[in-house]
């Protein structure tokens, strides 16, 4: 019995210690997805902890965080592999830029535009409603969003050339990935 304990806090401490002894995730890998609650990246994908950096955002789109945190992965923490999960019926697709803008300025009664949007970069605002509005990434058809945003990634001058990059959308509907 003592065994089984002393190798399960090994297991714990070498995950915990990972990064000190420069060891990268389990699959070397990189998931952008969704926030969406209905999409299970881990079990969908097979994976465990320690298998991969997940990243999820509004959409599952390349933000400058993304590109941040993907930067951060493959240049760094070993990372070969990067995958992005769309889905369909995606709360994305639903609304255009101009009506969240629009509700949020009905909400607070403030020019949003002229909201921080990061604490670490004060000068970071959006003073022109159009940007401000595009900020919100909606869009209109799920496919052509994966194909852009994988697109993105592969052409982006701070990821590796070899890094591979795919895209899937997941089906909620049918709970495939395609």
């Amino acid at each position: 019995m003592s065994q089984h304990i002393d190798e399960a806090i090994q297991k714990h401490e070498a995950l915990v210690l990972r990064r000190q002894r420069g060891i990268p995730n389990n699959r070397r890998l990189f998931v952008l997805a969704c926030m969406d609650e209905r999409l299970d990246v881990e079990e969908m994908l097979g994976l465990q902890p320690g298998d991969a950096h997940i990243f999820r955002n509004a959409g599952g789109l390349v933000t400058d965080d993304v590109i941040r945190s993907a930067v951060l992965s493959v240049n760094f923490f070993g990372t070969k592999e990067i995958i992005v999960i769309n889905h369909t019926e995606c709360g994305m697709m639903t609304a255009q830029g101009r009506e969240i803008v629009e509700a949020l300025r009905a909400k607070f009664n403030i020019d949003v535009e002229r909201v921080q949007l990061d604490p670490s970069l004060p000068e970071r605002v959006l003073t022109d409603p159009d940007a401000f509005e595009r900020w919100f990434r909606t869009f209109e058809s799920v496919d052509d969003v994966t194909v852009a945003q994988v697109e993105y990634l592969r052409n982006h001058p701070l990821i590796p050339k070899d890094t591979v990059i795919n895209g899937y959308v997941y089906e909620v509907e049918s709970h495939r990935l395609r």
